[in-house]
């Protein structure tokens, strides 16, 4: 089963403000404007990778397991 992305929102998919609060509590670092969309399109690709496992699987429902490389 392929995805396509065409069409697709794009979004950025995480609370940019947590994603910041986290960077700085970590490590005293700023987050620029690129970062969200970086961690965007790789939340995109999990969230493929996942529908794909649920779709193998036969479910219509993305599962936390589904995230993991050995589900």
């Amino acid at each position: 089963m392929e995805l396509q992305s065409e069409g697709l929102p794009q979004d950025v998919l995480v609370v940019v403000s947590k994603l910041k609060a986290y960077i700085r509590a970590r490590s005293g670092m700023n987050t620029s404007a690129s970062a969200n969309d970086a961690i965007s399109h790789l939340v995109r690709g999990l969230c493929d990778e996942a529908i794909q496992r649920a779709a193998a699987d036969e479910r219509k429902t993305v599962m936390g397991r589904d995230f993991s490389e050995g589900s």
